[in-house]
């Protein structure tokens, strides 16, 4: 018993199972420790960081918004700070169909496109190019604000806007065999098929080029690849408004479709293939252009009747996936050119003669 001093209780050492000082040793020592009586008094908090239920009690759920203010005011005044912010200030990116300058948003007007939201400047407001197809739009619903080129500059992180901007509503496929058949009323049409192509400005350039020298339409997956956005429409300046797109879900089973539409399949690849200048482009005809980095997929290469390559001379091996679409599709139309009748040529042949 001598060698265990402690275990000895003597008259002047306290009374370790009482509770209440327990307790009461508990709040004025350490006073974080019970959470439950922090809660209970909000007014006593030192500290409020320390308690997550009072963070979570606060609106402004984001710590970095509620330090990034200059405004050192107590709790309530930075959340007024934050509670309704002005969705207008904020600047519009691409993933918010944002399109502008004169022409892409003149093509959406003329082809009464359904546009949320448009800012122009005054000046190009009042324009006779402009004026009535304004007028249209705001018939139909579309939010017209006449705004300074300043704040076409913030709204567009200073792109070329030209004096005009508008948010456009999702883009509107059309179904693969609706495409079909707005084609096959054409002699001998032409659809384009994108195999993942990922990036928007390829796929734009792709588009207008393919409006541009006649084709029918674009196929494109609804997976892995992108699809009509306010970039694509950007790069396509208008073509879209005169240019059919269908997204499918399985790419194989619509080339498939299409060969049992007439159509011949056309696949571009660099090896295995056919140099594009000696193939002979007759009848309805669907044009492959293979991804970025891959080229055709080997399931898409086995949907194709023909696989066909652009001979290249230099040491680059390969080449963009718009180039390669519109080089190609160039030696369609020009093989086409070639086997039409001009009667207006001859019958000036004849009369010189």
């Amino acid at each position: 018993m001598q060698n265990k001093p402690r275990k000895v209780k003597t008259s002047n050492e306290p009374n370790r199972g009482q509770p209440v000082k327990i307790q009461g040793k508990r709040i004025i020592t350490n006073p974080t420790r019970n959470p439950r009586k922090i809660d209970s008094n909000p007014v006593s908090v030192a500290n409020p960081t320390r308690n997550p239920r009072k963070i979570d009690s606060n609106p402004t759920r984001n710590p970095r918004k509620i330090d990034s203010n200059p405004i050192s005011g107590n709790s309530r005044q930075r959340n007024s700070n934050f509670s309704q912010p002005s969705v207008s200030t904020q600047p519009i990116e691409e993933d918010n169909d944002l399109i502008y300058g004169r022409h892409p948003v003149l093509s959406a007007l003329q082809n009464q496109r359904n546009l949320n939201r448009l800012w122009i400047t005054t000046r190009l407001r009042y324009d006779p190019s402009f004026h009535h197809f304004l007028l249209q739009a705001k018939e139909n619903g579309t939010v017209i604000d006449e705004v300074e080129p300043k704040r076409l500059d913030y709204l567009t992180n200073g792109a070329n806007h030209q004096g005009v901007a508008a948010q456009i509503a999702p883009y509107a496929y059309i179904e693969l065999p609706d495409l079909i058949e707005q084609a096959k009323a054409v002699t001998d049409p032409v659809i384009v098929v994108a195999d993942g192509i990922t990036d928007p400005h390829n796929l734009g350039a792709i588009i207008r080029t393919a409006e541009a020298i006649g084709a029918q339409g674009l196929v494109i997956p609804q997976r892995r690849a992108s699809g009509i956005t306010s970039t694509v429409m950007k790069v396509a300046a208008g073509a879209l408004e005169n240019f059919a797109v269908a997204r499918v879900v399985n790419l194989s089973r619509a080339l498939e479709e299409l060969k049992e539409a007439g159509f011949w399949i056309y696949g571009t690849a660099a090896s295995g293939s056919e140099p594009v200048h000696t193939v002979n482009f007759t009848g309805p005809i669907v044009l492959v252009i293979g991804s970025e980095g891959e080229g055709l997929s080997m399931l898409t290469q086995r949907s194709c009747d023909f696989l066909v390559s652009i001979p290249l001379q230099g040491k680059t091996p390969s080449l963009n996936a718009s180039v390669a679409a519109g080089m190609t599709l160039y030696e369609i139309y020009r093989q086409r050119s070639l086997n039409t009748l001009h009667l207006d040529k001859l019958q000036k042949i004849s009369l010189k003669k």
